[in-house]
This record gives C-alpha cells, structure tokens and sequence, in this order.
C-alpha cells in the first residue's frame, strides 16, 4: 500500500507539472529590454489601419496594452489621455491595443465593467471616454501580442527613436492616483527626452491578467453550468411587494415588471438576465414580477426556464395587478415592463417605465455599486 501510495503521489506530481508547464508554454515571453519593436498591423476603433510605421516621425513610441473590462485598466483611462497631452508635443507617440480574446471571457469576469472586450464594444469605450490615442484590436488572433507578451492590463512598453525597447512595465505604482508615488512612466519617457538611460527600465505591473484565446471551452462549460441552475416562481402579496421595496437585503437590488403578453418585455428579457450574470457575485440581486396572476403560474414559469432566469422570480397573488404593482411605486403609471434600481437603504437610484437601455441599466448599476468594493 505504502509502494502504491507512493506512485500515486509521483504520478500527481507529474500531472501538476506538466499543467504547470503547458500554463507556461501559453503564456508568450515579454519583450526583452533592448529588442526591435515587432512590427505590427492593426485595425483602430476609427476603423484605420496601423502599423509601426505609422508612428515613425516620433522621437518615442508608447504601446500600451490595455482593455475595456478590467477595472485597474479602466483606472488608468484619464491618465493615459493626460499622458497623451503633456508628451504629444515634446514628439511621444501613444497607441493602446486591446490584446484580449472577447470569446475567452466569461461574464462572471465582467462584474467591475460595463463593456466587454469585443471590437465593437472597442469603439463604444473609446467614444465614451473621448480616447485621444489610437485603440486597437488585437484580440482576434493575438499575434501582436504575443510578439510582444503584455502579463498584464496594463502592460507598457517604450521604444526609442530607433524603436529598441527602453522601457516595460507599468504606468505607475498605485491605481488610486491620490496614492501614487512612483510615476514610472513619466520618469522613463523625461529619462529618454533628455537623453539619459533610463533609471529603472523596468518594473513590474498589476492589473487583470491577459485574456489568451484557449479559454473557450471554458466559457461554454460556464454557460452550461448557469443553463442549469434551477428556476423557480413564487408567488408574492402586497406585503411580500412590500418588503422587496423597502430591501434590506444588503444588496443593490433590479426588479424587473414584467408580463408575457408585452412586446418590449420578452425583447429585454435576456440583456436583463445578462446583467445579473456579469453582477450577481457582487452586492447585487436580480428580482423579477410576472404582472400576471397565479392562475398564469405554468405559462410564466415556461417563459423564465427558457430564459434561463434563475434570479428570484415572483407571480401575483392577488387579484388585482395594477393595484399589487403600485406597492412598489405608487407613482407608476400602468406601463410595462417596469424596471427598478433600489440600494442597500431602500432609496429607488433609477426607474424606467419601458424598454431600458442595457448599456445605460449597466451603468447605472456600476454607478451605483462602485467600480470597486
């Protein structure tokens, strides 16, 4: 027993190294100090071209690779585009390529965002924060990337005029600007603009690790697993209506009126289901009302299962809809779907009565919540 236990563990070891390794070899070498520039062809969200060349008339390039879901990169925004201001002048060129493989991320990953990392979702970020440097796309096959071997983020890299790599790592060392202390980058590009070496060529970065393609079975196995989750409707009286509007749950609470027979209610049904799966693992909850009564209960509960809704899902049990729905706001007007954004305090922070926008709801809510906690 003690010799079969014994091959047991190396057989294990074994197995764990070679997980170990094969996690390694996907993982792309960063760009040593001192390497040429890859050269590169990328399509920008201003639907351009870029290649290295396109930046040749600067004394320095900085690439940095960065995304629209991480919220360490989404911190960093601001200081990018002042970045941009202070050295466009002084002949520093900047240019941000997303490296991220949209199809390899699970929605559960995006619950600090209110974008993926898709090219289009690319264009809506950079419209949004009036980006004033080149975004590009790189996540459909990743071979810039690689070339290059952002860790994370963001990953910056700072190339000379004769475009030899001169600097990697991070922006600076402190996400909380107010707590910086060590502005890396700033410190790198003066270095290079005064022509000295650069003091401290390289530092290390933090921030969400590079999504490489690969990942996508992962992704299905996800979707499986939620396709699975049990869906149950209970029935729900004036004074369970109530205490969903009072919530002392502790959590950012989405309740959603809804009834089979509206147009606009089935439509949105699935960005809404969407949104509890990017933000359920947060202090966060989706509730939603058939404005229906129980009598409907099979009819409702065969609409939920299709969509998969395995929030908290409630019937009427009364006799009379519009009178049950008015516990929750006595100010609703009778049109559906009804859609409420109440906080820990019980204090309503959005209402719309009609189609909501998914992207304007997912804001609001990150709005809500902060973008970290």
């Amino acid at each position: 027993m003690a010799i079969l236990r014994a091959m047991r563990g190396l057989i294990f070891g074994l197995l764990a190294l070679l997980a170990v390794h094969a996690h390694a070899a996907e993982m792309p070498q960063t760009l040593a100090l001192g390497s040429a520039a890859p050269d590169f062809k990328l399509r920008g969200v201003d639907d351009k071209t870029y290649r290295l060349k396109s930046f040749s008339s600067s004394k320095l390039l900085t690439i940095i690779f960065t995304c629209n879901h991480c919220p360490t990169a989404q911190a960093y925004e601001d200081r990018i585009k002042q970045l941009v201001d202070d050295y466009k002048a002084k002949g520093v060129a900047f240019v941000a390529i997303n490296p991220n493989d949209p199809k390899s991320i699970r929605l559960n990953e995006l619950g600090y965002t209110d974008l993926s990392d898709s090219f289009d979702e690319m264009k809506t970020r950079a419209t949004f924060k009036e980006f004033n440097f080149p975004y590009l796309d790189d996540g459909e096959n990743q071979r810039v990337s690689r070339a290059y071997g952002p860790v994370a983020t963001p990953h910056v890299f700072v190339f000379d005029q004769a475009r030899k790599l001169r600097y990697t790592g991070r922006i600076d060392d402190n996400e909380r600007p107010e707590k910086v202390k060590s502005n890396d980058l700033r410190n790198a590009l003066d270095d290079l603009l005064a022509a000295r070496e650069v003091k401290v060529p390289q530092a290390k970065v933090f921030g969400c690790s590079v999504k490489w393609a690969g990942k996508k079975d992962a992704v299905k196995d996800y979707m499986k697993q939620v396709a699975e989750e049990p869906v149950v409707v209970e029935p729900v009286t004036e004074d369970g209506l109530k205490a969903l509007r009072k919530n002392d749950s502790g959590n950012y609470r989405l309740i959603n009126v809804w009834a089979t027979w509206c147009g606009v209610c089935v439509a949105e049904f699935p960005d809404l289901v969407t949104i509890n799966r990017m933000y359920r693992h947060r202090e966060f909850e989706f509730v939603t009302i058939a404005a229906h009564l129980a009598e409907d209960e099979q009819l409702v509960t065969k609409f939920l299962k299709k969509q998969q809704s395995s929030g908290k899902n409630f019937i009427l049990s009364g006799t009379n809809v519009v009178a049950m729905i008015e516990k929750l706001d006595p100010e609703w007007t009778g049109a559906l779907p009804f859609t409420m954004l109440i906080n820990p305090k019980g204090e309503v922070v959005f209402k719309e009565e009609g189609e909501i926008e998914p992207l304007e709801l997912r804001r609001k809510i990150l709005n809500a919540m902060g973008r970290v906690k």
